[in-house]
């Protein structure tokens, strides 16, 4: 039996150990701050050994709620993650100098239990800094907890957490990635299937599942008669004219009329950037759509909540038929396009 491994798996194993050395010098893991009152946004930046980006302004910010204020070196982790991350390396290293298929299937197996742990201990200490608040700060909600998400978006008061890895941690994942392809390709596991006929169907789901990963956020639905609108704030009431605004971080902003739509993208234009829209369909508002499916005509008759005057429809048949019952025009929505 051979247990001396391959040397194209000698390159991925050195491949892995290259992105963990890497992951030393850029972040790992993001949190970003949404909020009316900050556009821009907040940002922290958590690396190997300390903590950047907005560090001040949230600790005056979580101040007032109760929250602990941050500092790398009350934090275990900033000490020694960075050792932890270059035993890996060289563990990976040292499995491409022995090329023993036993040490490598110890490296791979050792390190996706050290990933769980790591995340485990990550979502602890969200947790206990979401929870473990001054019973005298200065504002209290009762029942109130501000854990933050251990991955994708929450929202937290009027602020919108969205927790996600950086580029250390895409690194750290690429490297747990090439080892599993280097113990995938020793153990023959790949030859098996392919020999059954499996190895395409589960490339075809994997990579189903990649473009729902890479889709755009979902609307969320709207409350007709309960959500107010995130432009006006006047209370959403006709489902017609109802839309929605999704940020790339998967924020949702609702608004009654497409004119507040477009006056609250033309305000915050930052936080927009890389936003979806989605409308109700004028005679079937039962479910929004996303806006470049549908057609629009504008006219004095279509009388929309704000003024906005606009209707849109997935028939261009329907919307030319209501285009003229309105006396109204068809109309390119330019202005959600830049």
């Amino acid at each position: 039996m051979n247990t001396k491994i391959s040397i194209l798996t000698r390159v991925i194993l050195a491949l892995s150990a290259v992105c963990l050395v890497a992951s030393l010098y850029v972040p790992i893991w993001q949190i970003d701050l949404d909020a009316p009152q900050y556009p821009e946004g907040l940002n922290l930046k958590i690396w190997a050994d300390k903590l950047a980006g907005d560090v001040d302004i949230i600790n005056g910010l979580n101040h007032y709620i109760g929250m602990k204020t941050l500092h790398a070196e009350n934090f275990i982790e900033f000490h020694v993650l960075k050792y932890i991350i270059l035993f890996w390396a060289l563990f990976a290293l040292l499995t491409t100098v022995l090329g023993r298929k036993k040490i490598l299937y110890l490296l791979f197996f050792s390190f996706l239990a050290f990933g769980i742990i790591a995340m485990a201990d990550f979502w602890r200490w969200e947790y206990n800094y979401g929870h473990d608040l001054d019973p005298h700060a200065a504002i209290i909600v009762p029942g109130m907890s501000y854990q933050p998400p251990l991955i994708g978006f929450k929202q937290l008061l009027n602020f919108g957490a969205f927790s996600i890895p950086d580029i250390g941690g895409w690194l750290y994942i690429a490297s747990g990635a090439l080892m599993l392809t280097a113990v995938l390709i020793e153990s023959k596991i790949l030859s098996r299937l392919r020999k059954k006929k499996v190895a395409s169907g589960a490339i075809s789901f994997l990579f189903v599942l990649f473009l729902c990963a890479c889709s755009n956020p979902a609307p969320q639905p709207i409350s007709i008669n309960k959500d107010a609108c995130d432009n006006c704030k006047m209370t959403i009431s006709d489902p017609r004219f109802a839309c929605e605004l999704v940020t790339n971080k998967g924020r949702a902003y609702k608004f009654d009329d497409v004119a507040c739509l477009i006056g609250f993208k033309n305000n915050n234009k930052d936080m927009t950037q890389k936003a979806t829209y989605y409308v109700n369909e004028y005679l079937y508002p039962n479910a929004l759509t996303a806006y470049d499916k549908l057609t629009f005509v504008e006219g004095d008759q279509v009388g929309s909540p704000m003024g906005g005057n606009t209707a849109a429809f997935l028939n261009k048949d329907s919307a030319n038929f209501y285009g003229q019952r309105f006396m109204a025009k068809s109309v390119l929505m330019d202005a959600l396009k830049q």
